[in-house]
């Protein structure tokens, strides 16, 4: 079969002014990025109201795998799925990183017949929303150092300094330096770090702002430092909340692509879901809400990591809530959290995918009980899966009240995601709640602690039996409470692909201890965030990266999945 890249570039995408069309965005509310790309106008869309019958889906996952699972693929399918069932719909989708395409993880613009194209912009530059970002915070750091070099009349701590640099590449020598070296014209010297772009504030902040004006107040209220006397130091007191919106106002326009079958889709932002809250833009998700009836739209990583964040904090922020979750599982994922070596997926192990069905049940319980959402789970088909296997997870599935249904999305597109697309339809039909309701089922209520609200995700969501921190870091804790941000959600940091904090503990493990290695406060994105186990906010390339492979051949790209 044709690589992702071979079937994307054999495509025939329709003008993006006949995407834009479908959604009803008149020629005045679309500027157009070449012929199949577009920004849709923000004012434009603020002017519409949120769809009476509109309703959310989330797409989500088991704890992820090196087998991979196909979320992407499953949302894209599933779009294309209710378009051939008579829907109007529209997929709202995270913008790629640089850093996981030239790495390890690959793209996201799904794959084989379920992607969005054009994959090989929207993989690499696309319309340059990414580098908007990392311009932005890197502007911020510029005015924060020069503020110090010319003779820092807010009294800032150099010692105290906590915004960083960012790069949208994994670069592991960046991650701790020392910058201003040779001589007084280039500044005071001290520690310094890079990020990735997908990790900074700006980006949290860029995804969860609702209009231009939320963007700026947020923008302001980003905490860069602290003063000799601990008080904290703020972008808007560095007077660069201005400047730093200039920059990104173009950015905040949501994206328009559309899927290799011509269905609508907002691919716009995207925040990494193991280190910071892993959802496209709100402005994106409105966007979808206000144009069509359903809007397929997914959370990174797994159901613990990514669907947390979605609910506890996106939803909470937005004030919006989803009508209906896809669960996506594979046969092979499950074998792998039952113990089967990678190597060995291929082949039929039935007593292996019994055990790894632990991990499957664990989601399904975090949706239904504590996220407070109906499940489907969507069984996405792979050519080794033997029926016996097949037979065994729908009907452990069915057993726990769960509809289930096999897709095929990836080899056949929307045609074989038809039965998942009736069940999520059914699902969101029967919802007589508007998508733009608050939710109302989170992991922890507001008002409590920080460290209550970390001892909640832990606890419920991870079964931890604990969670422990430094002296330092409880600290901190009791140091942003008394400063009045004790009652924003936290952001776990963990790796995605454990319940634990150890990527090697496979299944659903109980009584974990979850440590608190670091805690950063993200003010303008509204949350805490609280860093555990061994994830690192810049992360590193492996020992033969993905760029390895990518190349240009003729004038056209290769190798790029």
């Amino acid at each position: 079969m044709a690589s992702d890249i071979e079937i994307a570039q054999a495509a025939t995408p329709k003008p993006i002014t006949e995407i834009a069309q479908a959604l009803n965005i008149p020629d005045e509310a679309l500027e157009p990025y070449g012929r199949i790309k577009g920004k849709v106008s923000l004012d434009w869309l603020l002017e519409r109201p949120v769809r009476e019958n509109a309703r959310m889906i989330l797409v989500t996952a088991v704890s992820p795998t090196p087998a991979g699972e196909g979320k992407t693929t499953t949302t894209v399918g599933l779009g294309d799925a209710l378009k051939h069932i008579g829907k109007n719909v529209a997929i709202c989708l995270r913008e790629p990183s640089l850093g996981p395409v030239f790495g390890m993880k690959g793209g996201a613009a799904g794959g084989g017949y379920a992607q969005v194209i054009p994959m090989e912009d929207i993989n690499l530059h696309f319309n340059g929303d990414l580098h908007a970002i990392g311009v932005a915070n890197n502007l911020l750091s510029a005015l924060l150092d020069n503020h110090i070099h010319h003779g820092n009349a807010l009294g800032i701590d150099v010692r105290r300094i906590t915004w960083k640099r960012v790069l949208d590449m994994n670069d592991r020598a960046l991650r701790d330096i020392t910058v201003s070296l040779g001589g007084p014209g280039n500044g005071y010297p001290r520690q310094d770090g890079f990020d990735i772009v997908v990790a900074s504030e700006i980006m949290a902040i860029f995804c969860l702002a609702t209009d231009l004006d939320d963007l700026k107040k947020r923008l302001g209220r980003i905490v860069v430092g602290y003063t000799r006397e601990r008080e904290p130091v703020t972008a808007a007191d560095l007077k660069a909340e201005g400047a730093l919106t200039a920059i990104l106002k173009d950015a905040l326009s949501p994206n328009l692509v559309q899927t290799l079958e011509g269905t609508p889709s907002f691919v716009h932002g995207g925040p990494f879901a193991n280190i910071a809250h892993g959802c496209n833009s709100v402005i994106a998700t409105m966007a979808g809400l206000r144009l069509a009836d359903y809007v397929v739209t997914e959370a990174g990583f797994g159901a613990d990591l990514g669907a947390e964040k979605f609910i506890d904090i996106k939803c909470r922020s937005a004030g919006i809530r989803p009508s209906a979750a896809v669960l996506v599982a594979t046969i092979r994922a499950l074998k792998f959290h039952g113990g089967v070596a990678r190597e060995d997926l291929s082949e039929e192990n039935l007593p292996a995918l019994r055990a790894g069905l632990a991990n499957l049940n664990r989601h399904i319980n975090n949706l239904r009980e504590h996220y407070g959402v109906p499940a489907v789970v969507s069984i996405n088909q792979f050519v080794a899966d033997t029926d016996a296997e097949v037979e065994l997870v729908m009907e452990h599935c069915k057993a726990l009240g769960v509809q289930v249904a096999l897709s095929s999305h990836w080899a056949n597109g929307g045609a074989g995601a038809t039965d998942l697309a009736h069940m999520v339809a059914e699902i969101c039909d029967a919802d007589t709640t508007p998508a733009n309701t608050p939710h109302n089922s989170f992991v922890y209520p507001g008002e409590l602690s920080l460290w209550e609200k970390l001892e909640a995700v832990a606890t419920k969501v991870y079964h931890a039996s604990e969670i422990t921190a430094s002296s330092k870091v409880r600290d901190r804790l009791k140091e942003l409470t008394d400063g009045g941000y004790g009652h924003l959600p936290v952001c776990i940091a963990k790796t995605p692909y454990s319940f634990s904090t150890d990527p090697a503990l496979k299944g659903a493990p109980d009584g974990h201890v979850m440590d608190i290695r670091e805690v950063r406060l993200s003010v303008g994105a509204g949350f805490v965030v609280a860093i555990c186990g061994d994830v690192m906010t810049m992360p590193g390339l492996p020992k033969a990266p993905a760029s390895e492979k990518i190349d240009v051949v003729d004038g056209q790209i290769v190798g790029l999945f």
